[in-house]
């Protein structure tokens, strides 16, 4: 599939990676079948990390969530994601053992991932970011100090403020021409909630990505983290969150943000708690300052449960969205503007 948008229905590129694309990927399908997944390609950690090092395939386990979420093929969507308990599969999805056999016999991911959406039945279309064999680097040059891999980045307490840090990809990347496409054809670009740098910020720079962000004449979007990062963005308000995002871009893309301002039950608070997370706080006289319109609703979801055969799962956050609301907001929102556009 060489188009990322074919017919006439709000067309929504979903910017990012892993479970905070799949979740909202999930709810946005029930609204438009004109999505396009655009997913970040760096992670090197759990059975992606092995799979990567071994065969010297590109990472499937991002790119296979999104296929998941927009797969229309409930028993094949449970087959991508069962993931084997024992032996030497033991903590490997099927699905990132299929891509990787398909990238293998076919010599191209690309086509490896075309393939699986059309078994799977997916409504939209996922695009790796970049086709390129890429790792990520943190650098805070004043300290001389580096850190490479998303798996280090994302799991490092860090000893130096972030938002003084350089992101970059080793090679640098060369975006994926569909992605950037998907990006100037969407009416809504919506950045999902992510690590801010290991799984957002590493798709963002991305040149052509970036490029095309500055310039589209999408809706741009993004949907706030709920929580602050242990170790990494601790204090971090929505006002911080989106500042880092359009760092990233190197411009002041952003439309709307989209934060949370739900408090949680007692019981909830305490799991927070016991991951050391703390609600994003909405600093809303920044907030009221900012090029962007910041618009709060009840976002927070129900806590995921881990499953005890991820036993490669690195250290993830189990806080979730209420995603039926965040893409009832989005939704809205974008009704909303295309009503006041087309008033003027």
């Amino acid at each position: 599939m060489n188009e990322p948008f074919e017919k006439n229905d709000i067309k929504i590129a979903v910017v990012g990676g892993g479970t905070g694309s799949f979740t909202l990927l999930s709810a946005l399908k029930s609204h438009t079948k004109q999505l396009a997944a655009i997913v970040n390609m760096v992670d090197d950690g759990g059975s992606t990390g092995i799979l990567r090092d071994e065969l010297g395939t590109l990472p499937p386990g991002d790119v296979r969530q999104c296929l998941v979420a927009l797969s229309d093929s409930p028993k094949i969507r449970d087959l991508f994601n069962y993931r084997f308990e024992e032996g030497t599969f033991g903590g490997h999805p099927f699905g990132n053992i299929f891509l990787t056999a398909l990238e293998k016999m076919t010599g191209s991911f690309s086509e490896a991932v075309n393939t699986a959406s059309e078994i799977l039945r997916i409504n939209g279309i996922v695009i790796p970011a970049t086709l390129d064999d890429v790792r990520l680097k943190m650098e805070w040059p004043e300290a001389s100090m580096i850190l490479h891999g998303e798996r280090v980045i994302g799991d490092d307490y860090f000893k130096y403020d972030p938002r003084r840090a350089i992101l970059s990809l080793v090679p640098e990347a060369i975006a994926n021409p569909i992605a950037v496409t998907a990006i100037e054809k969407a009416d809504m670009v919506v950045i999902a909630p992510g690590d801010l740098y290991s799984s957002l910020g590493p798709l963002l720079i991305i040149g052509g990505i970036a490029e095309a962000l500055k310039k589209t004449n999408a809706i741009c979007v993004y949907v706030s983290n709920l929580v602050t990062k242990d170790g990494q963005t601790e204090g971090f308000t929505v006002s911080d969150h989106a500042k880092e995002i359009e760092r990233f871009v190197g411009a002041p893309f952003l439309d709307y943000v989209l934060y949370n301002e739900q408090i949680p039950a007692k019981e909830v608070a305490k799991n927070y708690k016991e991951e050391n997370a703390f609600l994003v706080k909405a600093d809303k006289k920044t907030l009221g300052r900012a090029s962007y319109k910041a618009i709060s609703g009840e976002f927070l979801g129900e806590m995921a449960v881990k499953k005890e055969s991820d036993v490669l799962m690195s250290k993830r956050s189990l806080i979730r969205h209420d995603t039926t609301a965040v893409a009832n907001a989005l939704i809205n929102l974008f009704d909303s503007s295309k009503k006041e556009n087309d008033s003027k």
